[in-house]
């Protein structure tokens, strides 16, 4: 099924060249093949390309003869060598590069050239709201996630048991980046239950039978990979003082369920709030960086008074997955208020009908999604 991404690659190549990362199967190979299918492209899991290459980086100068303006190199990080040539080629012959990998940590391990600056850095992200529209179930998307190839799958939970089995542990094991496949495994079905929450790293690395500084390695991989990141804490806080510890959110939402060995969400329950939860960080998530926005936290007082999230320093969420917002939902984002220091305050819910009470705006988390991406709070 064809699904139109929002991430709009001829936009981002119009002036330089672009590393464009994400997990694999997250459909970087199909933006390309759809947005950028007239211009000349190398897949380095060509295996006949790849000795091509590896054995002569400078052919791909030799094989440049016409005059392209952008060219495609797929899976760059098979073959870092390779950026000294499209470090030339850019610098010499103003060709713009889309190289698309599913990390920089193998890139910056290498000590290879990154291109000096010269060019913009992108990741793609599972699918969101608004690509997949009609498409869109909110339970799906809640159990399985939104990594393409699964969402669309007719055989999801078996897919997702395939990727966290085979992608998170073997891929990461065959790139050397860990070597006792049995300890990772355990970490990482404890770190499963971590995801958005603040890292313990004593309690995980007692969880797992494995050293703390291993568990921090492990985090970090999970980073490096684009497989998990970190939400820091929001700190500008004055009247009540903030914790300073980050919490760490998985990539999707279903990969965390195939971690915790979940299979079915049921509304009310716990886990279905936390599944919204993530679902929501996912789309606000991939808005800032869809549009450049660097800043997101999430708030917490010592105290234990905490916000879901804040984007840009403006916009304070909370989420709830409850079909009827109640008054105590609201304390949080009262006491907030009172620091008067974000501009505009905003309840998540599954509630069908947009109200304001005390200047928090309650929306449907459809209308939330729609309003977001229309830049309704951008200005």
């Amino acid at each position: 099924m064809e699904i139109r991404r929002e991430l709009n690659l001829d936009t981002i190549l119009q002036k330089r060249s672009c590393f464009l990362f994400g997990p694999r199967q997250i459909g970087k190979s199909f933006l390309i093949r759809h947005q950028l299918r007239y211009h000349r492209y190398y897949d380095l899991l060509d295996t006949d390309l790849f000795l091509r290459l590896s054995t002569q980086p400078s052919r791909l100068r030799e094989e440049l003869t016409e005059p392209e303006q952008i060219v495609v190199i797929d899976e760059i990080q098979k073959l870092p060598i390779l950026l000294d040539e499209v470090h030339l080629l850019i610098e010499t012959r103003g060709i713009r590069f889309l190289l698309t990998g599913s990390s920089a940590r193998k890139l910056k391990s290498s000590g290879v050239n990154l291109l000096g600056g010269r060019a913009r850095t992108r990741r793609l992200h599972p699918f969101i709201y608004r690509e997949l529209r009609e498409e869109f179930d909110l339970q799906r998307a809640l159990t399985v996630g939104l990594v393409p190839s699964i969402y669309f799958s007719d055989e999801p939970e078996e897919d997702l048991s395939s990727y966290v089995g085979t992608y998170l542990t073997e891929e990461i094991v065959a790139e050397a980046l860990v070597r006792n496949v049995p300890a990772f495994s355990r970490f990482l079905r404890v770190a499963g239950w971590c995801h958005g929450k603040m890292i313990n790293y004593e309690n995980i690395a007692s969880d797992a039978e494995i050293p703390r500084s291993t568990v921090r390695d492990y985090f970090q991989i999970l980073r490096d990979t684009l497989v998990g990141e970190d939400l820091p804490a929001w700190r500008h806080s004055q009247k009540r003082k903030s914790v300073s510890t980050a919490k760490f959110y998985f990539f999707d939402g279903g990969v965390v369920n195939a971690l915790n060995g979940r299979r079915h969400l049921s509304p009310g329950a716990p886990e279905y709030g936390e599944a919204f939860e993530t679902y929501i960080y996912h789309e606000i998530k991939s808005y800032c960086e869809y549009n450049g926005i660097r800043d997101l936290h999430y708030w917490r007082s010592k105290s234990g008074i905490e916000v879901d999230f804040i984007i840009n320093n403006r916009i304070a969420v909370e989420v709830k997955a409850k079909p009827v917002v109640a008054n105590r939902d609201l304390k949080n984002l009262r006491l907030l208020k009172e620091e008067n220091l974000i501009e505009h305050y905003v309840l998540v819910s599954l509630e069908s009908s947009r109200r304001i009470v005390d200047d928090i705006e309650i929306l449907s988390w459809q209308a939330f999604i729609e309003k977001l991406w229309d830049g309704a709070y951008s200005t």
